[in-house]
């Protein structure tokens, strides 16, 4: 049976990605330590982003690159290639790299994300090998993600990146070099947990899974009343679009606020135990990315404020059963969906209602940097 590109130099290269990314920072450190490891982090991503445009060809560099206010910054995907209907997935694709360059390309979101958010990374795509493995189909590969910059690269200066594939989508912007956007993020697994073969027992994303059951199954009746949610006005919505039930805002450009409704059990209703659990599962999504480019968002790091949170489900309670859930807040939405495949095909999105792409960054910034 055919077997893809074994990720060849990428045992070593993890070894180097690790080191980029540094542990968790102190709960209250001084501004300007902060700013050092805000300005540390921006410039290693513009420092890897210039060394892998660096090894491409002039035509590949016209494939990869994109000004920064280019429509295609915001045409983000998480399908297969193949379902993808206008004009296909946009960027360089590994496929068509040599392997020192797909090492360069792979280099660049460990700049970006957490130890744990760039192992869930990795192997969301060897995931990919085995889906190959089960249907025989060659859009399912681990080389088949896309690598974009938008703009240039640049330690100080305004610019973004993309790494997307199946299941994944890192969008990340800088801005002036110490602002960051890193929504929209999308992590999906197929299969949920493998069952078989030599990655049986791996379950990409536990946390977001199993910290989700965890809190649900802590509420008593009353509050589980409260936090169930009917989904079947926006599944049929979501029909008449031909889109599977699945997380609401898709692949839409914008999250839009209208879709929502402030539904679910609050913050505020949940003892302190739950509380915790809840900020615990925010933290999840954001703790994906390194703790310096958080420090550089408008979250300022994790969590720790769970005011105005709500907390939605629907659907069963165990393992095997079909079911979604959602985090809403002013400003942000997360998403959760296991409803495919027998309950064992996740997909987890977190998403800014005003953020995303660094909208409202960019928008200060040209107010004030672009207008006389």
């Amino acid at each position: 049976m055919k077997t893809y590109h074994p990720f060849s130099g990428l045992a070593l290269l993890t070894c180097l990605c690790f080191s980029l990314t540094s542990g968790n920072l102190a709960a209250a450190e001084p501004a300007k330590a902060q700013q050092t490891q805000i300005s540390k982090a921006s410039a290693e991503m513009a420092a890897v982003a210039k060394r892998w445009l660096a090894s491409l060809t002039e035509e590949q560099r016209k494939q990869a690159t994109f000004a920064l206010d280019d429509k295609e910054r915001t045409n983000w995907h998480f399908i297969p290639d193949f379902a993808i209907k206008s004009g296909g997935r946009q960027g360089l694709p590994m496929t068509q790299m040599t392997p020192q360059q797909q090492i360069f390309a792979v280099t660049l979101p460990a700049t970006a994300l957490s130890h744990r958010g760039y192992l869930e990374m990795m192997s969301i795509r060897a995931l990919e090998q085995v889906l190959f493995e089960q249907e025989g189909k060659e859009h399912r590969n681990p080389e088949l993600y896309y690598v974009s910059v938008f703009g240039t690269p640049d330690a100080k200066g305004t610019w973004g990146w993309r790494f997307e594939g199946h299941h994944l989508s890192v969008n990340v912007t800088i801005v002036d070099g110490k602002k960051f956007s890193v929504t929209p993020s999308f992590f999906g697994s197929n299969p949920a947990t493998v069952k078989e073969g030599p990655l049986k027992g791996v379950e990409v994303l536990q946390q977001e899974q199993q910290l989700a059951l965890n809190l649900v199954k802590s509420f008593n009746p009353d509050q589980l009343a409260i936090a169930t949610i009917d989904t079947s006005a926006m599944d049929q919505k979501l029909l008449a679009k031909s889109v599977i039930k699945e997380v609401i805002t898709s692949d839409d450009p914008v999250a839009d606020k209208g879709l929502f409704t402030y539904q679910g059990i609050q913050y505020a209703d949940m003892d302190p135990k739950q509380q915790k659990m809840l900020l615990n599962l925010v933290n999840a999504y954001l703790g994906r990315f390194r703790p310096e480019l958080l420090k550089g968002t408008n979250y300022l790091g994790n969590l720790r404020d769970g005011d105005h949170l709500y907390f939605a489900w629907s659907g069963g309670q165990k393992r095997g059963e079909f079911h979604y859930y959602r985090i809403q807040s002013k400003t942000f939405l997360i998403e959760f969906a296991n409803t495919q495949n027998d309950a064992n095909h996740v997909h987890a999105t977190w998403r800014d209602f005003d953020g995303d792409f660094g909208r409202d960054l960019l928008s200060e910034h040209f107010k004030n940097h672009h207008q006389k």
